[in-house]
């Protein structure tokens, strides 16, 4: 019989004697993880916080007031800068919207056109930083002339703006919508469209052939990517800055990108049920035709903006040089569904995401003309074009491989070339 164990004496020094608990009472070396605390230290917490931001928040006030009296204003001169957010030509008149985009009020005194003074209404209190407002100059144009404004601040300093030639600004109303939707669906729609009627053809191809139409597209995006961003760039440099300048286009690619990686992974885990390789070319098609829409919404802009100003002659020859332009773009959106059936309605729903933006974006360069907005814009779709991009990248990889073949990088080569060319044919 082995005897039990006994309570440890001195001669087991290794033992200790545990006294034995009650049941109901906890352990005092048992500890109590964060999410089993009560309420009441959470609340505690967020109480210290909120007096830690309120004592910052008084700090920074302080601090504040303190600088503004003990540190002198300027060294030099005011530093006065105006930037024109928008020119509209009516018969007999100019108006000009100015956004102060300088550190220090400006005050216009005088206008000049072509040297010669002319009566001004509005601007009659100083503009304050990033304040707009709008001026309308009392002057006789003629249509298709160039003219040079200059405008004469108080401390003597000249801004001028120039105009190329001048033009009836296109006022709203329903020929002008008319006349934009009927531009975006003919550069938007109808190409992307016709470029879709090849999916039939890639259906009956192999799989090599198909990643090598994956290529195509890859070409396709960057070079519509590196085009938007020249664009977005360009017209960032012409605003003034007001609101970031070129910031503005990468805060624009950046929310995009992210919201459509947002997107990506929705409709990852909506699929869990469905089939593996149609649904996830479905899904690629999909991003693919944001992404283009999204660009397209940018060339939608520049058109627009191009057409209220008159450095765009709306005709044949400018449909057709954006029909060679987007129908590759049609081409992108379908190379993902070769290994699926889809549906005709699934198709013309894909066709009107991707094109479809391009009215929205003409009516709102045409009616809006902020330069700004379409710096935003155009930046929104350059980073939806390479969220798609990284969708794309691995279904260029073959099954026996790790890296891109050379026909792959063929195909990539091969998309951006066939877009230069083609963007050779558009008159804009």
């Amino acid at each position: 019989m082995t005897p039990t164990p006994g309570p440890a004496t001195s001669d087991n020094p290794d033992r200790t004697a545990v006294p034995p608990q009650d049941p109901g009472q906890a352990s005092v070396t048992e500890t109590e993880s964060p999410a089993e605390r009560p309420d009441a230290p959470r609340a505690g917490v967020w109480i210290r916080g909120v007096g830690v931001v309120a004592i910052i928040v008084a700090a920074l006030a302080a601090l504040a007031m303190l600088a503004a009296q003990s540190l002198p204003e300027r060294a030099g001169p005011p530093i006065e800068d105006i930037a024109i957010e928008r020119t509209v030509l009516e018969p007999g008149q100019i108006s000009l919207t100015l956004r102060n985009v300088g550190p220090d009020p400006v005050t216009v005194a005088q206008v000049f056109v072509n040297d010669a003074f002319v009566d001004v209404v509005g601007a009659e209190e100083p503009l304050g930083r990033l304040a707009s407002e709008t001026i309308t100059l009392d002057y006789p144009w003629i249509t298709g002339q160039p003219y040079l404004i200059s405008m004469l601040t108080n401390t003597g300093l000249v801004i001028e703006h120039e105009i190329p030639a001048a033009v009836d600004t296109p006022a709203p109303g329903a020929d002008f919508f008319v006349t934009m939707a009927l531009l975006g669906t003919y550069v938007g729609i109808i190409p992307v469209l016709l470029g879709m009627l090849l999916l039939p053809v890639l259906r009956r191809v192999s799989a090599d052939v198909v990643r090598f139409v994956l290529a195509v597209t890859v070409g396709l995006l960057a070079f519509l990517a590196f085009d938007g961003a020249s664009e977005g760039f360009e017209l960032a440099s012409q605003s003034g800055g007001a609101f970031g300048g070129t910031a503005l286009v990468v805060l624009g690619a950046a929310a995009a990108f992210l919201t459509l990686m947002g997107i990506d992974r929705f409709l990852r885990a909506r699929r869990a049920h469905a089939d593996a390789a149609g649904a996830s070319g479905l899904r690629l098609a999909v991003m693919i035709a944001a992404g283009i829409g999204l660009h397209n919404l940018g060339e939608g802009l520049a058109i627009g903006s191009a057409y209220a100003v008159g450095e765009l002659a709306l005709g044949a020859f400018l449909v057709l040089g954006f029909t060679l332009h987007n129908t590759t773009e049609g081409l992108a959106i379908v190379a993902p569904l070769t290994r699926r059936r889809t549906q005709v309605i699934t198709l013309l729903g894909l066709g009107m995401l991707a094109g479809a933006p391009a009215i929205l974006g003409a009516v709102l360069g045409a009616g809006v003309g902020n330069t700004e907005v379409s710096a935003l814009l155009l930046g929104v779709g350059v980073g939806a074009i390479i969220q798609v991009i990284i969708q794309i990248a691995p279904s260029l990889r073959s099954d026996d491989r790790t890296a891109a073949g050379p026909w792959v990088l063929a195909g990539i080569g091969a998309g951006m070339l066939l877009m230069f060319v083609t963007a050779l044919a558009v008159p804009a």
